[in-house]
């Protein structure tokens, strides 16, 4: 079948789509041909669309019935057919874009997979397609919003259109006003200020769930947050929805604040909306920047991890090793402390040689803290210890490393 531009035939997971070959839509290095091509196909959301499946998969588990899923954005239907072909217990994947080129495509990739009676697919605005669903009856099980940039143009149709105990799943792109650099869009697009800190991919996280909860809590639904990450330019999120005022009143009762200290590290947490906030840094002195209002609860539950987990074990996925070392490490950090300390960030600012990350972990446990790697940065560690403490350890070992 001819589309009219240049395609090509991939493999990802158990199928096969044809997609745009991007290499023609490349006339510059520094070109970003997904956005270029007339129907838009992500080579690089790979570990992104392998980590969902995991997820329906485990969401559908946890359901025990067949579910309904879709995908308001689906580009050349990739991630949609996956969820078709590679989800048990899936009875309908139900696809839109408003690109009529992609909608062409993904039914060319339902049918190459021989899905076509189990994918439907829709060519409206995202919005338009799912207020379609919003009544009772028509609502899904599973919500995958999945944008060039943010989500949250989409968040409320997205909530109205999930049944009870439904899944949504949220990335957002737009990481230069998540982490701060934008100060000024993250506070007009999710509602809470951003801080530019070694954290900031954890940040991102949180104001992205923290709009989600107050969001949905404008309907009366409460959201428990089972699976999230941060891989290279993107945040993700997974989250279940419960209906009720008092649940939603539940949600909001985990947002709050950061407070944080640019001159010692020190950084707390303050809970609720309203929490009267004190600006003086008590380690130092200084003045504390504010990060939020954001999600201060847990950013991933350690049984869906499992269930993911255990679901990878048993497929056939190319990145499996890096797959498990990302599950892994977000399961370690699930009752893990808000926030992680950047080693290098820290040797940098006291002008010392960077300490090895195992021997300061070691170092903050031998004082009775607890402390772990963090999937957000390789050198990032999450600990209950004061930041005081971890600038003893971390200058203790610079000693040592001179006397060597």
């Amino acid at each position: 079948m001819s589309f009219g531009f240049p395609t090509e035939t991939i493999k990802e997971g158990e199928i096969k789509v044809l997609v745009p070959k991007l290499e023609a839509y490349m006339e510059k290095p520094q070109d970003y041909a997904p956005s270029k091509a007339p129907v838009f196909y992500n080579p690089v959301m790979e570990t992104n669309r392998d980590l969902a499946v995991l997820a329906l998969q485990a969401h559908q588990k946890t359901l025990n019935r067949e579910v309904v899923v879709s995908e308001p954005l689906t580009g050349c239907g990739l991630r949609g057919v996956r969820f078709a072909v590679e989800v048990a217990g899936v009875s309908k994947v139900v696809l839109n874009d408003i690109n009529p080129q992609s909608v062409k495509v993904t039914r060319h990739n339902a049918k190459l997979n021989g899905v076509e009676d189990k994918v439907e697919v829709h060519n409206l605005d995202g919005n338009l397609f799912l207020s379609q669903h919003a009544a009772p009856k028509k609502r899904f099980d599973y919500v995958d919003v999945d944008p060039f940039g943010t989500p949250v143009t989409y968040l409320d149709s997205a909530l109205r259109a999930l049944r009870k105990g439904g899944m949504i799943a949220l990335t957002a792109t737009d990481m230069a006003p998540l982490c701060g650099v934008h100060r000024k869009a993250c506070i007009r697009k999710y509602g809470g200020n951003p801080l530019r800190t070694e954290y900031c991919h954890e940040l991102a996280v949180r104001l992205l769930v923290g709009c989600t909860t107050m969001m949905a809590a404008k309907h009366e639904i409460g959201i428990k947050v089972l699976f999230s990450h941060s891989i290279d330019h993107y945040v993700r999120a997974y989250a279940t929805v419960s209906n009720g005022a008092k649940v939603a009143d539940k949600s909001i009762q985990q947002m709050g604040y950061i407070l944080h200290c640019f001159s010692c590290f020190h950084r707390e947490t303050a809970q609720g909306i309203v929490s009267p906030l004190k600006r003086v840094c008590p380690s130092c002195g200084a003045k504390l920047s504010v990060a939020g209002p954001l999600w201060l609860g847990k950013i991933a539950d350690q049984s869906f991890c499992s269930s993911m987990e255990e679901t990878l074990e048993k497929s056939s996925l190319k990145n499996k090793r890096k797959l498990l070392k990302i599950l892994t490490l977000i399961h370690d950090e699930t009752d893990a402390p808000v926030t992680y300390y950047g080693v290098d960030k820290i040797c940098d600012k006291l002008n010392l040689p960077i300490s090895s990350q195992t021997k300061v972990m070691n170092s903050i446990k031998a004082q009775g803290f607890q402390a772990i790697p963090t999937h957000f940065n390789s050198r990032g560690i999450k600990t209950d210890a004061p930041a005081d403490v971890i600038r003893d350890v971390i200058t203790k070992l610079a000693a040592k490393m001179r006397e060597n």
